[in-house]
């Protein structure tokens, strides 16, 4: 389906979320659909930076505008003013299928003899490739590299005559993980995949909808929460109002649990769990979990502050904001030289030297994935004075890649698939490195509705996988 370009050192060392998906349907604010649906898709901004689009049913016809780069870069009030209607969906992507260019931006809009139909997608098709090379057999011609063009494909090709149904019988034919808005020129469709992989949330006010990633998209409109999109489940929202359906048997929820980890915003609320109070607890289980002392507990921001806050509750130890992150260094800088690509991460963040010189701290992180930007903050650290570091992971080792929608494919960029948690402590040149185990996680997450794919820590796949076996150019496995 394509490949991501992972030729520049990444400036955070994380796995990343795909997509940010947003839809309205909305009677009663014609002239302002557009700019909710800009404020939503700024709100889900974390989810995706290379690219973004809003699509409206304008006069009746669906009109979309989309572009590479952050939301704010590609829309202004001129383009907005022309976004009327009163349906709308949004996007915002971050490529782990598909290479970054703007073909590959969506909304994707498809016109066929059922009549035209946008589609926004978030997650990643087990069977994509699968789907693609049947279709192609059989005459279609893509022009893209998206999963989402495989399912305007399958729409477009449904003995289904009236589109809704063609789309509803498409989603039975996809396995892996999603969520999925799409809207036709009077109706707006939410989808989930049967596992509840990817999340997808449902808001009201008065008589008009929204649909999207997290909660914190309907803080900023102003809708209110009316429930989560159940897995397996497709809204149909129109001037009837919510048609509720289910296109597949029901199946065990293996909802991603690096949501709660990294992914989603701390103020959106899943499965009722606010994330932020969520990751506190992650630290403060952390912290009876060892058995350390130290001076300060210091966060990596700010991906790492709620953990620490909860570690220095539960562990008496002060809490210091001994890093600084300079918020206005573009995710999109590269450099041509990889000593001025290393500049990026000093660029990002950086000690403060008088809190710090001198101090024994328990250093904490959300996760290492690669480890080469920890590794980095480590170093700076040491030139800043402090004594000895103890990094603290609120999450388990990454150890296996995932094939539900995160950059983590290749196994080889997984650096405690490779190495023994002293080797890790000894690359990135901590003194001691300790993990959250992952009971320890699932304690806190405890839920009668919700399983959790764990996959990336433990193997176990929640859905049927062939492993693609990579191979360098020695043909050794990789």
């Amino acid at each position: 389906m394509g490949n991501c370009n992972r030729e520049e050192t990444p400036v955070i060392d994380k796995m990343e979320e795909e997509c940010g998906i947003f839809g309205i349907y909305s009677k009663t604010s014609n002239n302002d659909l557009s700019r909710l649906s800009y404020l939503g898709l700024h709100a889900l901004q974390h989810r995706g930076q290379e690219s973004a689009g809003i699509c409206v049913n304008k006069n009746n016809k669906l009109k979309v505008h989309k572009g590479m780069g952050l939301v704010s870069n590609v829309f202004d009030s001129e383009i907005l003013d022309d976004l009327t209607g009163d349906i709308g969906i949004g996007h915002v992507r971050y490529s782990t299928t598909g290479s970054s260019l703007l073909v590959n931006a969506q909304p994707l809009l498809t016109n066929s003899i059922k009549g035209d139909l946008a589609l926004a997608h978030n997650g990643n098709l087990k069977n994509g490739q699968e789907l693609k090379e049947n279709l192609e057999a059989h005459g279609s011609i893509f022009h893209s590299t998206l999963d989402t063009e495989v399912i305007a494909h399958l729409v477009a090709r449904s003995f289904k005559d009236n589109i809704i149904e063609a789309l509803i019988q498409s989603l039975q034919q996809l396995r892996g993980a999603f969520s999925l808005v799409a809207m036709t020129n009077d109706t707006l469709i939410a989808a989930r995949d049967p596992h509840g992989f990817r999340p997808l949330v449902l808001g009201k006010k008065g008589d008009d909808f929204v649909v999207a990633s997290e909660t914190c998209a309907l803080d900023i409109v102003d809708y209110d929460f009316v429930r989560e999109v159940r897995p397996g489940e497709v809204l149909i929202i129109n001037e009837n109002g919510v048609e509720s359906r289910r296109y597949s048997e029901k199946k065990p929820t293996s909802f991603c649990i690096f949501e709660y980890i990294y992914f989603a915003r701390p103020d959106s609320v899943i499965d009722g769990k606010n994330v932020y109070l969520t990751r506190k607890e992650m630290g403060k289980q952390l912290a009876k979990e060892m058995d350390i002392d130290a001076d300060l507990v210091v966060p990596v921001p700010s991906s790492g502050v709620a953990a620490a806050q909860g570690y220095s509750l539960e562990s008496n130890i002060p809490y210091a904001d001994g890093i600084l992150r300079n918020r206005y260094v573009g995710r999109t800088f590269i450099q041509p030289t990889q000593k001025l690509r290393d500049l990026k991460v000093r660029m990002k963040l950086n000690p403060i030297k008088k809190i710090l010189e001198g101090k024994d701290i328990i250093l904490i992180d959300d996760s290492i994935v690669r480890g080469t930007t920890s590794k980095q903050i480590i170093s700076r650290l040491r030139e800043s004075g402090v004594n000895k570091i103890h990094m603290a992971i609120a999450s388990p080792p990454v150890k296996y890649p995932c094939y539900y929608g995160l950059d983590t494919s290749r196994r080889k960029e997984l650096i405690a698939r490779e190495k023994s948690i002293e080797d890790i402590a000894s690359y990135i040149g901590s003194d001691t490195l300790s993990y959250i185990s992952l009971d320890g996680i699932l304690s806190i997450l405890k839920s009668d509705g919700n399983g959790y794919c764990t996959a990336c820590f433990d193997s176990d796949y929640p859905t049927e996988h062939t492993h693609k076996k990579e191979v360098d150019k020695n043909g050794i496995l990789i």
